[in-house]
């Protein structure tokens, strides 16, 4: 990932990524196609591992841990963590997900996460994830444009201007056909290659179609779908893939279902980091105690995306702590996170770190490592 020195470089690629990461599966796989061209090594939970230093990753569901362990890496070599989340939100795919009504093919979808409704209205929506079927295979899929979730016109709604008020059962199941019949996780089966008969299940979600674009003055803004958190997943690469060798272990850890509440095997919350680590420390010969040394020299930075000061809305920002775009990193502080050690006091060169706090009746979920229970900073 070369571009990441050169800004114009790095935005295209940015956006190849996004493009390419329409669900969080889709977004593991891709994190793992550009770790294999570094010459990162896949490993499987299910078998045993190598002990010497090299430069590995595991993908679980939805998400993805990568690792460079140097050579004179030993049992109380500490970890270097950055924690960010592959999933997004927007609406997830039902079982028994055809429905007919009024001469219309309709998707039933349920609300995955805190999306903002009415953003998802008459856009071009693909369906995107994974396919399991009966043996245990996993099959990735995506649509391309094949669904909108149509508004009411303005004609049928006179006082929408007024204030629009969505029914998450009635008013958001998108449409994908009119007429006829119609088999949904078929047609997706048929995308896969495989027979619809042999599916089992699926973790199919919608994502915007919409493809990244810059704009503005000199081209200065960018603004694409699943930023939140896709951002920081691709930095986070970038980071790892251009760090140079140290005196410990770098670790990605992109986890999904953030959006959920990150209790999942998968999520930040779940055993995956301490398992990995955990097996990491194992074959470096660490002793209970010594894998405890460790995590207590160690530290992770979970990173989310943040809100800066929004021009037409600005009282929704706490009145001392305004994060004005431009301004550098933004660093958030709220009662459900503790940071120990602040990342300001540790800051080199000319970096900026603005804080984030919004209003007291205001709040704000982030990603949180549970990072193996690490008790350092």
């Amino acid at each position: 990932m070369d571009s990441t020195l050169n800004p114009n470089a790095h935005i295209a690629d940015f956006a190849r990524f996004i493009e390419a990461s329409p669900s969080s599966y889709h977004a593991a796989a891709e994190v793992a196609r550009r770790l294999d061209e570094a010459g990162y090594a896949a490993l499987s939970e299910t078998d045993e591992w190598p002990t010497g230093a090299g430069r590995h990753y595991v993908v679980r569901d939805g998400a993805v841990v990568a690792w460079s362990q140097p050579e004179a890496s030993g049992p109380t070599t500490p970890f270097r963590i950055l924690g960010a989340h592959t999933d997004s939100p927007g609406f997830k795919l039902k079982p028994k997900p055809t429905i007919t009504s009024h001469g219309w093919l309709q998707a039933g979808v349920e609300v995955y996460g805190g999306p903002l409704l009415n953003s998802w209205l008459d856009r071009e929506l693909e369906l995107a994830g994974r396919l399991v079927t009966r043996d245990g295979d996993e099959y990735l899929v995506r649509t391309g444009p094949f669904l909108r979730i149509p508004q009411l016109a303005i004609h049928l709604d006179r006082d929408a201007n007024s204030g629009l008020t969505l029914d998450r059962q009635r008013h958001t199941v998108p449409v994908f056909g009119v007429g006829g019949s119609a088999d949904l996780v078929g047609h997706l089966a048929s995308l896969a290659g495989i027979d619809g008969a042999d599916v089992a299940g699926y973790d199919i979600l919608t994502a915007d179609t919409q493809a990244p674009a810059r704009f503005g003055i000199d081209g200065d803004l960018f603004a694409a779908g699943r930023m939140d958190n896709l951002s920081s997943v691709y930095a986070g690469l970038a980071a790892l893939l251009s760090a140079p060798d140290a005196d410990h272990i770098n670790v990605l850890a992109a986890f999904d279902h953030e959006e959920l509440g990150s209790e999942s095997r998968s999520g930040a919350s779940g055993p995956m980091l301490d398992d990995i680590l955990s097996r990491i420390a194992a074959g470096l010969g660490a002793s209970v105690s010594q894998k405890l040394q460790a995590y207590a020299d160690s530290w992770c930075l979970s990173a989310d995306a943040g809100h800066s000061v929004h021009p037409n809305y600005p009282e929704k920002h706490d009145p001392a702590n305004h994060p004005v775009m431009g301004s550098g990193p933004l660093l958030k502080i709220n009662g459900t996170s503790a940071t120990r050690r602040m990342p300001s006091a540790r800051r080199s060169g000319n970096a900026r770190v603005r804080r984030l706090r919004f209003r007291t009746r205001s709040s704000c979920r982030t990603t949180r490592c549970r990072a193996a229970r690490l008790s350092g900073r």
